[in-house]
């Protein structure tokens, strides 16, 4: 048993891909986020990044497509995966919207606004969007009513949070039958 839950599985084998293996300065070598101790001992940084890589390719096989691309581009740091991740779910979206609003919607919703991205924080290798792309009033052409933008973003969102929703419950079925969760989280 390794993960406290399918989120922190989820988490942790996503972002395992962005983790890069160079030399470290001294204090970094002796971080380590959330020991994780499996059968009373705990589990070394190579240990553990086996076990995410084995997680990642565990739930990119055995989820449903939508469901993976859903956790893909809410939780993954890796820009490709996300940006191709948002792309599959757009056509996956039912609603009444223009496709631009749809795939407006969708991308906001993965690559939510950063606070200190206006040159104080740094956001190498992340996807930071421009202010104006959160603007609602540029995601529809036809300039229909704010209540119904907005009705549709509440929709369109909605619809991706139930999904990842399903998905983070399928997960847990998945590593709860390979044993890597905690009894009390499986």
């Amino acid at each position: 048993m390794i993960y406290s839950s399918a989120l922190s599985a989820v988490v942790s084998a996503l972002a395992a891909e962005c983790i890069d293996n160079t030399s470290k300065q001294k204090w970094q070598q002796l971080y380590q986020s959330g020991e994780l101790r499996p059968c009373g001992r705990a589990v070394s940084p190579e240990e553990r990044m086996t076990a995410d890589c084995w997680v990642f390719a565990r739930l990119h096989s055995q989820l449903k497509p939508r469901y993976w691309h859903a956790l893909v581009a809410k939780y993954s740091t890796h820009r490709a995966r996300k940006v191709e991740a948002i792309g599959k779910l757009v056509p996956l979206i039912a609603s009444h919207a223009p496709q631009l609003f749809v795939y407006k919607a969708v991308t906001a919703w993965a690559v939510p606004p950063m606070k200190g991205t206006e040159g104080k924080r740094s956001t190498s290798g992340l996807i930071v969007l421009p202010a104006e792309f959160y603007d609602v009033n540029t995601w529809d052409l036809e300039a229909r009513t704010e209540r119904t933008r907005q009705r549709w973003r509440k929709a369109i969102n909605e619809v991706l949070e139930e999904m990842v929703g399903e998905a983070l419950v399928e997960a847990e079925k998945i590593l709860a039958s390979e044993g890597v969760l905690r009894a009390e989280a499986a």
